[in-house]
């Protein structure tokens, strides 16, 4: 049956769930909206395939996200048929009825027919991610208790960010990934700084915005580790450069906790690149698993 590809914009607080990817016995991002893909499309009842959703940011358990895309094929009937009676237009329709029927902690905001040649994981160009930190018992807002990572000691937000800047660019990151076998370290980390913002819903607050074509496994976790240990003291503003050199994990061991961690963006090519795009990226990434959350990017 012909089907078309939507794209699907979405957000979620990964506090209840076990990571994006679906897993057995386990409560996930995927699971949850599949689920409601196929309550909404009625894929059983009708004897289709059940959907499935390709995301661009296999998140990890405990990380949220503002920004996230996938995208899932639907057959063509099902999504002519979602408006029903109303004069809706088919995202809308789609977007009001998971509303219905997805669980409070996941909201999907935008769905619309993908651009010829869309692939949300392949075609991306990169991946934005924030990592919140309060080191002031005036900043620790219970209210936000799972989204920002609470420090006891105070931070030099600037030497956080001068020591990070010499990782930038085309790198092994081995020194801050977990291996996994058969995937590459080697990644493009576009950006990586911290400020301490002085107004604003982050005031106060020590904030990493990190942008990287993909992340590989507990990447930003471990970078934020090293700026800590770099913010309180303990170590030189040149050290995550040595450790990038060794290439040796076992120098960097810290990985903080994933809550304060926000999938914010997730950014692509013009319409007539994404093809192309996705190839491309497709050819390097198929002989792995390539996460976009630092525990467990794509």
């Amino acid at each position: 049956m012909e089907s078309v590809r939507v794209r699907l914009d979405l957000a979620y607080d990964g506090t209840g769930f076990a990571g994006w990817a679906k897993q057995p016995a386990l409560r996930t991002v995927q699971g949850a909206l599949e689920e409601g893909l196929e309550r909404v499309l009625r894929s059983q009842a009708l004897g289709l395939p059940a959907p499935r959703l390709t995301v661009a940011g296999r998140t990890d358990a405990g990380v949220h996200a503002r920004g996230q895309v996938a995208h899932v094929d639907v057959p063509v009937p099902r999504w002519e048929a979602l408006p029903g009676r109303s004069d809706r237009e088919p995202g809308e329709s789609l977007v009001a009825r998971l509303a219905g029927v997805l669980p409070h902690d996941v909201v999907v905001h935008h769905a619309q027919l993908a651009p010829a040649g869309f692939d949300a994981r392949f075609s991306a160009l990169y991946r934005r991610y924030a990592f919140r930190i309060a080191d002031d018992a005036a900043q620790r807002d219970p209210l936000r208790r799972t989204h920002v990572l609470w420090h006891r000691r105070p931070l030099d937000a600037a030497a956080m960010h001068d020591a990070v800047q010499t990782l930038l660019g085309v790198r092994d990151f081995a020194a801050f990934c977990k291996p996994r076998p058969g995937a590459t370290t080697i990644r493009e980390l576009k950006e990586l700084s911290w400020t301490r913002p002085v107004d604003g819903p982050d005031a106060g607050l020590v904030v990493a915005r990190v942008v990287a074509d993909a992340f590989c496994h507990n990447m930003v976790r471990s970078l934020v580790g090293a700026s800590i240990a770099v913010g309180e003291g303990r170590k030189p503003v040149g050290w995550p450069a040595d450790v990038l050199a060794s290439g040796r994990r076992e120098l960097n061991a810290a990985v903080v906790p994933a809550h304060g961690l926000v999938l914010e963006e997730v950014v692509y090519p013009p319409d007539a690149e994404l093809a192309a795009r996705a190839e491309r990226v497709r050819a390097l990434r198929m002989d792995e698993d390539v996460w976009d959350a630092p525990e467990a990017p794509r």
